[in-house]
């Protein structure tokens, strides 16, 4: 199952046509996509024995997070060996871990505006609860997992690494830091949950390649040992780390710029596609005029 988030409405995708979640089960189930992941059993039964004959053309409209409001966000750091190499570290012997405001997330075709500073891309896949719980076995793990979906960890490197100590979570949480989408894709869909293959590109040149077969701390893993320290709650999602490429891992550093276009995806669940424009208080002061001018 593929569900997507249209215009603000939960939505059931079936290739090219759609079930609205709110009218085909009479009320039963909200049309906020986020409310359903409290409901995710229900759920998911009820939808099992829908009629195809319920489904139609998908209404005009924006396509927004698969899970746009979550009580938390989980982010892991370091989890590909080879960007541990890239970033100058050794692997982690437990999983490294910050988070992303919940403001910063978004659906999955954007524009993003640059803020002042270094902004780097890492592609990630984002895995969403629909069981919550604390002390999760990682045998058990895989079934408190509503779906997976495609996300992008935007980074402002200076803002990230400023002061006396990292500031991990506000550099990686502008506006537009967080997109996620455009679907969320249930694990039964996946050919093989544990080894899905994930990349991205810059203007049509990859930049990422990986595959998350190759992860420090698989999900499971990633699952018991958040839910040893805190309790997760369904419709929480944890973005699990991505591979080498990074901007800051390359001699020189390269980040992105205004007019870049970003393509991330992982293969069988969906794609992403950013561009970036320089914003009043990150352009170049010569700019800032004209940018002005634009908005008004």
């Amino acid at each position: 199952m593929r569900l997507m988030n249209l215009s603000g409405r939960l939505q059931i995708a079936l290739q090219d046509k759609v079930i609205d979640v709110a009218d085909a089960s009479g009320g039963r189930f909200e049309a906020d996509p986020q409310a359903v992941y409290d409901r995710w059993d229900e759920f998911v039964e009820w939808s099992s024995s829908l009629p195809a004959d319920l489904a139609w053309e998908p209404q005009a409209g924006d396509v927004g997070a698969p899970v746009p409001r979550p009580r938390q966000i989980f982010a892991v750091g370091l989890n590909y060996g080879e960007h541990a190499s890239e970033s100058g570290f050794d692997r982690p012997d437990n999983p490294v871990i910050f988070t992303k405001f919940v403001s910063s997330i978004t659906g999955p075709e954007t524009t993003v505006e640059l803020p002042a500073g270094s902004v780097d891309w890492e592609v990630e896949l984002v895995v969403v609860l629909g069981r919550g719980g604390r002390n999760i076995d990682s045998a058990e793990a895989w079934d408190h997992v509503a779906g997976v979906t495609v996300g992008q960890d935007l980074s402002e490197r200076v803002r990230q690494h400023s002061g006396p100590a990292p500031q991990f979570n506000l550099g990686k949480s502008h506006a537009g830091f967080s997109p996620t989408g455009p679907t969320l894709v249930t694990v039964d869909e996946l050919d093989d949950r544990d080894d899905l293959v994930l990349g991205a590109e810059i203007n049509g040149e990859t930049v990422q390649a990986g595959r998350t077969s190759q992860l420090i701390f698989p999900v499971p893993v990633l699952i018991e040992s958040l839910s040893r320290t805190v309790e997760l709650y369904p419709g929480d999602i944890i973005f699990t780390g991505t591979p080498a490429g990074v901007g800051a891992g390359r001699t020189p550093p390269r980040y992105l710029t205004a007019g870049d276009v970003l393509r991330s995806f992982v293969t069988g669940v969906g794609e992403l596609e950013q561009t970036f424009v320089d914003s009043i208080d990150s352009a170049p002061a010569r700019n800032r005029a004209e940018l002005s001018n634009q908005g008004s």
